[in-house]
């Protein structure tokens, strides 16, 4: 399959048909993995790389779930296109700076993506929209056992799988939700939630991982620990957390609605005033406004139908899509003005955001639990 296919395509993860979906943009779990007997990635030299691309990649192919999948070497791919998977949340920004020794290997419908020679021999990955830590844990899981059927892994009795860096020794398993909490940043609770995640164990990162910013008010909530728990232990917790959250920020929006329904009003207006007019804009300030539609889309303000394509404008006004669309390199300030008109094009037939429409429905549930 060609990159074309998976750059005119959607993944099923963009799709936010999948459970909790207003609040979880998408559910992800990652195996590292490594081959017995060779250097890890960063101290291999060219020729012992090249081995285990040689040794890796067939067996990767022949998995059932990579029936007519995209796998390419990493020096095949531009710098664009490299870069359009990592905004696709399909490679990560380390292995887009990988070269000859590197590939990728994707599945049609973008749920599953296996990297060769990125930190580890092996980074093996699933996706899916909505909370589905145990569907995606099953996938990936399977995709790991049919692969250690061919290849010998480096694994310790004591220790587990062994790994690049110490601090994924064990399991080697890293699992994180997307999710997206406009209410609880506009409530100013979302320090007071990050600083409870931190100290059960959990990590909360921003939109592209370690390191990144949390944009649009999107934050990744993962798993610290890799040594001393099971796989199913890890996403066990993993998923109450993550329902709490969704309590929390649920909570949040009834609270704003209730007692501030013209801040809300206000956001909403706002954001939407500036996309719909707006001859520029900086790839930060897009996704920050999208938030402010994606609310006003769970409150009604605009119908439901709305909803997809305002999902798909957080990945295709990232500065990489745009230049792939437009088969060309674009400074800055280009990619600024393009942006600001595949928005209003997509916009264009939204209706305006009026007050006698705010409403919002929370599921029945009693009040959200304190995260333990």
């Amino acid at each position: 399959m060609p990159i074309h296919n998976i750059l005119t395509n959607t993944g099923e993860w963009l799709h936010g048909d999948g459970p909790h979906s207003q609040i979880v943009i998408s559910s992800r779990v990652r195996f590292a993995r490594n081959l017995r007997g060779y250097a890890f990635p960063g101290w291999a030299k060219r020729a012992e790389r090249l081995q285990v691309l040689e040794a890796v990649k067939p067996r990767v192919e022949e998995l059932p779930e990579m029936a007519d999948a995209y796998s390419v070497f990493s020096q095949d791919l531009s710098v664009i296109e490299k870069q359009v998977l990592v905004e696709r949340h399909l490679v990560s920004r380390e292995h887009a700076a990988k070269g000859a020794g590197s590939a990728v290997v994707i599945n049609r419908s973008q749920t599953l993506s296996i990297m060769i020679n990125e930190e580890d021999h092996l980074r093996l990955q699933a996706i899916r929209s909505g909370l589905q830590l145990q569907e995606i844990f099953q996938m990936i899981d399977q995709a790991d056992s049919a692969l250690e059927q061919k290849l010998d892994f480096a694994f310790h009795p004591e220790l587990g799988y062994l790994t690049a860096c110490p601090t994924n020794v064990g399991t080697g398993m890293r699992a994180s939700a997307m999710v997206h909490l406009p209410a609880l940043v506009m409530s100013e609770q979302i320090n007071q939630v990050i600083q409870a995640v931190n100290k059960i164990g959990l990590a909360v990162r921003g939109l592209y991982g370690e390191g990144t910013e949390a944009l649009g008010n999107l934050f990744q909530v993962s798993n610290q620990t890799t040594l001393g728990e099971k796989e199913e232990e890890i996403i066990a917790r993993l998923q109450k957390v993550i329902e709490q959250i969704i309590g929390h920020e649920q909570n949040a929006r009834q609270i704003l609605l209730q007692k501030k329904p013209n801040t809300l009003l206000d956001h909403v207006g706002r954001g939407y005033g500036i996309l719909v007019h707006a001859h520029s804009m900086s790839s930060k300030e897009a996704l920050n406004l999208l938030s402010f539609i994606k609310l006003g889309i769970d409150l009604q303000l605009f119908p439901e139908v709305c909803r997809q394509p305002v999902d798909q404008l957080f990945i295709e006004t990232q500065p990489a899509h745009l230049q792939k669309g437009s088969q060309r390199k674009l400074a800055a300030e280009e990619r600024d003005v393009l942006r600001a008109e595949i928005i209003r094009a997509k916009l264009a037939s939204f209706p305006k955001p009026e007050a006698g429409r705010l409403k919002w429905t929370r599921p029945e549930q009693g009040e959200p639990e304190a995260l333990e």
